[in-house]
């Protein structure tokens, strides 16, 4: 392990395992913290337009808070981000129940997701760009899923402050997966609501959804609606426009559909605050991305540092398959078979301006 660019301490205990907290550098600034437990990103500090750090993903600075989080800060959620209906789906002639944990749905992958499971850790021996790679078996029957999946995420931290997350998932059995990163970004630092964000994503159309988040399985275009964000927008600018769409889940939480050209990492979102002058940039291989403005976060939530975080406090940026795909045969097919593995890449792209 490179002791200048990776450190690695022990941060707590969740059932008699320890739980690890690793930091990775770079020499321009930019510093990651993540965890083990969940694969989580609990920081991300890049440098404003004046070189000073902010820490632009919110979290919390104990692990207990980690373990006792039901909003899945920084996690990696799976086997299935997003919701399946009634938790059941089919694979060929064979019906399957997964667990119900919001409502009478499945959401994140249950109860006892990937985000609260301990991942296996170890360093990359890379001198100049730091890496984690986490591996987690997720066996036949968890949660209701059949198959055993071997999952892997690898996290890394370039020269040009590109934050890369790369997962692959190898099955025995035919099963489902889409998995995910649930970081809630404010490029402000948490400290006041990301309304005057500004935002862009190319994406033409979405998928509109009833008050529980399902969605009806049809695909709308995005113009003319408060979901037209194919120019930079303000968040804040539309969230209040009188819409069946952002009634039913008090805000933004929806899947859009991704403008894709080819196979490899396109460009997805670009977020911009104007108070810091940092910019995200999205890029991923994945046909969709939801969009989540923390609307079901509770109010005066104790964050890092006793900030105070609440709906609106962050935004989330999630490259996914499409929320209940395996129930609607004209959503991308999140079916994973033996020989044909999961794969997934997400290019995080900082920048400061001004």
């Amino acid at each position: 392990m490179n002791a200048k660019l990776i450190k690695s301490e022990l941060w707590g205990k969740r059932n008699s395992r320890e739980v690890f907290l690793y930091t990775l550098n770079n020499e321009r600034g930019s510093k990651v913290k993540l965890t083990n437990y969940g694969a989580r990103i609990t920081s991300l500090l890049v440098p404003d337009r004046n070189g000073d750090p902010v820490d632009v993903v919110l979290g919390f600075d104990n692990p207990q808070d980690y373990f006792e989080d039901d909003a899945y800060f920084g996690a990696m959620v799976g086997r299935y981000a997003n919701r399946i209906n009634r938790g059941n789906f089919s694979l060929g002639a064979t019906a399957y129940s997964l667990i119900q944990n919001d409502d009478v749905h499945h959401l994140h992958g249950g109860y006892r997701g990937f985000d609260s499971k301990i991942w296996s850790a170890s360093c990359n021996k890379d001198k100049d760009e730091p890496a984690i790679e986490l591996e987690y078996l997720s066996e036949a029957g968890e949660e209701g899923y059949p198959g055993n999946l071997r999952v892997t995420v690898t996290y890394k931290l370039t020269r040009t402050n590109e934050l890369i997350f790369k997962i692959a998932a190898v099955t025995d059995q035919a099963t489902i997966a889409n998995i995910t990163n649930h970081n809630y970004y404010n490029l402000s630092g948490g400290t006041e609501k990301v309304n005057n964000h500004k935002l862009k994503i190319y994406a033409e159309q979405f998928a509109p959804v009833d008050k529980q988040g399902i969605p009806y399985g049809e695909l709308l275009p995005v113009e003319g609606k408060p979901f037209d964000f194919r120019e930079s927008r303000r968040i804040g600018e539309r969230i209040s426009t009188d819409d069946q769409q952002l009634r039913n889940r008090l805000g933004y939480d929806h899947n859009f559909v991704l403008k894709r050209k080819g196979t490899g990492t396109e460009q997805a979102a670009r977020v911009y605050e104007p108070s810091t002058g940092i910019s995200l940039t999205l890029k991923t291989t994945e046909p969709g991305i939801q969009f989540y403005t923390a609307n079901f976060l509770k109010d005066n939530l104790k964050g890092k540092e006793g900030a105070s975080y609440g709906p609106l406090y962050g935004l989330c940026l999630e490259p996914q398959y499409f929320p209940d795909s395996p129930n609607h045969p004209n959503f991308p097919s999140a079916v994973v078979r033996p020989g044909n593995p999961y794969k997934h890449e997400t290019v995080l792209d900082f920048e400061a301006e001004g």
